[in-house]
Order: C-alpha cells, then sequence, then structure tokens
C-alpha cells in the first residue's frame, strides 16, 4: 500500500503545477510562457499522465478487497491471514462431524445451564441492538434472544459448518434471519471496527482459542464504550485437588478430540486483568459438566 500511494503522489505531482510566487512572475513571460506549454502538452492526448493516473488509481481500488479480504477497513491485521494462523483448515468430514456432535450431545448441559444464562441474558434486553458472539457454534444462546425483535446478531466461528446449525437455532428462537449473520473468523482477529458492537457474548469459548488475552483484546476493541461483555467459562479446578489431577492427564487428549479445549486455563485471572472497567464474576458447579469444571460466569464492561 505504501508503494502504491508514493507512485500516485509521484504522478499527481508530475501533472500539476504550483502557483507561480510574486518574485518569480515577476522575472517576465518567459518562465510564464513555458509553464502554459507544458500545460497545454499535458492536458492533450500526447500526455500519458492522466490515463497513467487512473490506470494506476483504478488498480488499486481493484487491489483493496484482495488486500483486506474482510471488507472492513481500519483493522490492523487480515482476518483471513489470522483465521489460518490461530485455526488452520481442518477436513470438511472433520468439521462436519464436530459440528454434528455440538448440535446433539450439549442438551442435558445447556439445560443446567439455562438459569444461569437467563439470568446474564436478562441484562442485555434492551440494552444492547448489536451483539457479537464469538464462538456461536451451532447457536445454542440465539434462543436468549427470543422476543427482542430488534436486535442484529452477529455469530463469529472459526468452522463454516455450524453455520446452517446456528441459522436453524435462530429461526427456532423467532430470531429472524435478517437479524442474524455468520462470519467464519476467530476471536484473535474478530472482522469488525472497533466500537462497532453493544455487546459481545461468549460461553465455553475461551477454553479452545488459541490466545486467551488476544481475543479479550479484541472484545474490548469491539465493543462501544460502557459496552457489555457476558463470558460463561469453564476453568480449572483447584490445586490438590482429583478433579484437577484429572483434568491435567486428560488435557491433551481433550485437545486433541474437542478441537483445541483446554481444561486446565485459568480463565477467571485473564478476565479480570484484560483491562476492563468492571468485572462482575461467579462461580458455579455444574453436575451435567463431568470434567469441564468449575465453570466462571458474569458481565465485565469496556
Amino acid at each position: 500500500m505504501i508503494l502504491h500511494s508514493c507512485s500516485l503522489i509521484s504522478i499527481n505531482a508530475a501533472c500539476s503545477f504550483r502557483k507561480i510566487p510574486p518574485t518569480i512572475a515577476a522575472r517576465g513571460d518567459k518562465f510564464s510562457s513555458k509553464t502554459h506549454k507544458n500545460e497545454q502538452l499535458c492536458a492533450s492526448k500526447f500526455c500519458s499522465c492522466g490515463s497513467r493516473r487512473q490506470f494506476i488509481e483504478a488498480a488499486a481500488t481493484a487491489l483493496l478487497p484482495l488486500l483486506n479480504p474482510s471488507g472492513v477497513s481500519g483493522l490492523p491485521y487480515d482476518s483471513m491471514d489470522m483465521l489460518n494462523k490461530f485455526h488452520p483448515a481442518r477436513p470438511d468430514w472433520y468439521e462436519e462431524f464436530y459440528a454434528s456432535v455440538m448440535n446433539s450431545s450439549m442438551e442435558s448441559y445447556e439445560a443446567e445451564i439455562a438459569g444461569y444464562k437467563s439470568e446474564l441474558f436478562d441484562k442485555l434486553r434492551g440494552k444492547a441492538k448489536k451483539v457479537l458472539e464469538i464462538g456461536i457454534g451451532t447457536g445454542p444462546n440465539l434462543k436468549y434472544y427470543a422476543g427482542d425483535i430488534d436486535v442484529q446478531v452477529v455469530g463469529v466461528d472459526p468452522n463454516k459448518k455450524m453455520e446452517k446449525y446456528a441459522q436453524a437455532a435462530a429461526m427456532a428462537a423467532g430470531l429472524p434471519l435478517a437479524n442474524f449473520k455468520f462470519m467464519k473468523a476467530v476471536g484473535e482477529a474478530i472482522p469488525l471496527s472497533d466500537g462497532s458492537v453493544d455487546a459481545v457474548v461468549g460461553t465455553l469459548v475461551l477454553c479452545s482459542v488459541k490466545d486467551v488475552d488476544m481475543t479479550l483484546q479484541e472484545v474490548r476493541r469491539v465493543l462501544k464504550p460502557g459496552g457489555i461483555y457476558l463470558f460463561v467459562e469453564h476453568v480449572a479446578a483447584k490445586d490438590g485437588t482429583l478433579l484437577k489431577f484429572w483434568q491435567s492427564v486428560l488435557d491433551p487428549l481433550q485437545q486433541t478430540i474437542a478441537d483445541g479445549c483446554h481444561l486446565t486455563r485459568q480463565t477467571r485471572k485473564n478476565i479480570s486483568e484484560a483491562g476492563f472497567s468492571d468485572v462482575k464474576l461467579s462461580n458455579a458447579l455444574l453436575s451435567n459438566a463431568s470434567l469441564i469444571n468449575p465453570h466462571v460466569y458474569g458481565i465485565a464492561l469496556k
């Protein structure tokens, strides 16, 4: 982009003439007549400056979507490059299988966590018109937006196969598809502009991102001042407990079979130290969650 800008500046300079200062104009007509001839030549059909400038400007415009495939200006990164860096492409069969499993195996968990989620989502009702959900998956949270017809929801997930399940969940919840958009991306590089959403929702997502702190900084970046971050996450058990022992033993296997999910992350600490102006955080222990216990849930304000 710098090279393109420099080229445009050079060509614009070649095709423009500065106003003649009075001291130069006083020297006579020799300078003025020479300048006049150059202006006539540049305006004639023999000058290639204009056509060259038009060509480069058109080429630069055509290249912009390729240089910024997310289509969002002002981002400090290429979101597609970041997607490939933090979540390299999986085989189609794996992504489809994982999406199908997530869609059909979380009923008991969602039933038990529903009370906590309802309490949190009630705080968004009427306060957030544009909501971003990171790691939206198959859309289990979309039912909590039911009845709020004005809300616009953007769901981000690196697994494109989740989209059809999330759309079905939106329709089942009565959320118009016109109010729901799915974007393939990672939490470490959210393809939205700074301060563009009223709220960010993340449930069971910080366990599987590659960089927790980077994701939280992206959450803060896209939130408007005073915006809400709503979270439900599982964290490591207390040191010295039997649960923590088994989490440590099975953590590598969990990462392999559960698309990067970690059992031993100290996510409470990450959220508390991410720079939010206020964090209200509570604990929960779920009987249906097995190894992914305990949970932290709450709301943080930008």
